[in-house]
């Protein structure tokens, strides 16, 4: 069969399944907000109860991290083999389970261990719900999907926090872990039920029931359905493997996306984790500096929607690129300015558009770096690397503060990553052309 079956799809107008299935998305994505910040919702009341010092509150927020990143490296390049949605739903039941199993545990240990089972989930989902996104998305709409979905997160996180300050004074700090499990769990049936397979996927891997599933979805995407299901693609490029990820041709483009990922998570997990404490320790009340935080948070979402928009008129790799300058710009300019709260706030949100623009960036122009065959590969390489960032970038200022830095340096120095990061992507333009849709 001659017709290019994916090209038809991501060419004509986003049809209601391909909707549905990014909606969908954006709903576990925003559960996994709330799920990745939930110890720092809770760790005051987790604090006071178990008479924990910072130290041990450290281990507490790291532990998520560590997981997130092992789940990336090593559960979600399995979707490349057993499909998308399977993972989201293995991921979906691990989350529901670490989730529940942290409102039942009695020492650090015991917590931090079900952080790193949950963390396991989050990250493993993360990649696939990129990939789905992106799989499912027009051409037209493809930049502005992915970045709805990412700007999930941040939605979910100032919910979330909103829930748990509720949670917490009424039920105790153990009803926010249990409400995130029985969130977590819902979800499973809706998935089961509304998120398709990709179709990529199913043309490519061809399980047993694929020609069903493919002719369910053609119906819904208003094209014809398939008497057989038509050849498969060359060999060449259904290898999944990591390997595969850093061999030629593809090594230069991993190596520069691993590099900006890494970069960004770097300095973004270093603002959202101490902008706060720095803000306080400037001069600001702590209520001040949550709500610097919460801001921050807010201009995210404008910066990452806004990003999406103007991904269908701008070229993404630029677009990501200038992003990325200009945090660098407003950080540097956070670190210079005095200790008045008006302009803070409004540099921290400036900060915010920018930092949660440039990840969403990174999150978009990934995926058309791959083939289908190693595409969630190569997204969950991608984000571990980054996760490794994440977990280094908090610590490093810690320690920067310990000898003596001030906020306002660690602001000049995190500046740094991000410059970094923009001639890794403008590199990573002139190496790389989009990996077309598989053509069937």
């Amino acid at each position: 069969m001659n017709a290019d079956i994916v090209a038809n799809m991501k060419q004509g107008p986003m049809r209601p399944v391909q909707v549905l299935a990014v909606s969908i998305c954006v709903v576990i994505n925003m559960l996994d907000g709330f799920d990745v910040l939930v110890m720092a919702f809770t760790a005051p009341a987790v604090a006071a109860e178990w008479g924990l010092d910072p130290q041990a509150l450290g281990i507490l927020f790291s532990s998520g991290l560590v997981g997130m990143a092992a789940g990336s490296l090593f559960i979600a390049p399995l979707a490349d083999r057993i499909g998308r949605r399977n993972i989201i739903l293995l991921c979906l039941l691990i989350i529901s389970c670490g989730m529940l199993a942290s409102a039942l545990t009695g020492s650090v240990l015991q917590l931090a261990l079900t952080r790193v089972v949950t963390g396991l989930g989050i990250g493993g989902a993360l990649a696939s719900l990129t990939t789905i996104t992106a799989e499912y998305s027009s051409e037209k709409r493809q930049g502005f999907a992915i970045s709805l979905v990412q700007s999930g997160y941040p939605i979910g996180a100032t919910i979330g926090g909103t829930v748990a300050a509720f949670l917490i004074v009424g039920y105790g700090w153990r009803s926010v872990f249990v409400f995130g499990a029985i969130c977590s769990a819902l979800m499973i049936p809706l998935v089961l039920k509304y998120l398709p397979e990709s179709l990529e996927y199913l043309l490519l891997r061809r399980p047993d029931d694929a020609l069903p599933k493919i002719n369910k979805l053609l119906v819904r995407l208003d094209q014809p359905e398939l008497d057989r299901l038509p050849e498969p693609p060359a060999q060449r490029d259904q290898k999944s493997s990591v390997l595969s990820l850093v061999s030629a041709p593809l090594r230069g483009a991993t190596l520069l996306l691993w590099c900006a990922f890494f970069m960004v998570m770097l300095s973004f997990y270093f603002v959202l984790s101490w902008t706060p404490t720095l803000l306080a320790d400037a001069g600001l009340r702590v209520e001040q500096g949550i709500s610097g935080a919460v801001l921050m948070n807010i201009g995210g979402v404008i910066g990452g929607i806004t990003l999406g928009f103007l991904s269908a008129r701008y070229l993404a790799h630029r677009l990501t690129a200038l992003y990325m300058l200009l945090c660098a710009v407003s950080m540097v300019l956070f670190g210079v300015i005095g200790g008045e709260l008006v302009v803070m706030l409004v540099v921290g949100f400036v900060i915010g558009f920018f930092v949660f623009g440039s990840m969403i960036g990174l999150y978009s122009i990934a995926p058309d770096i791959y083939a289908t065959a190693v595409r969630n590969t190569g997204m969950g390489w991608a984000i571990g690397v980054g996760r490794l960032g994440a977990i280094i970038g908090p610590s490093a200022a810690g320690l920067l503060l310990a000898r003596g830095w001030s906020g306002a340096d660690c602001f000049l120095a995190f500046a740094i990553p991000m410059l970094v990061a923009m001639a890794a992507i403008m590199l990573l333009q002139r190496r790389t052309q989009p990996a077309p849709a598989m053509a069937v």
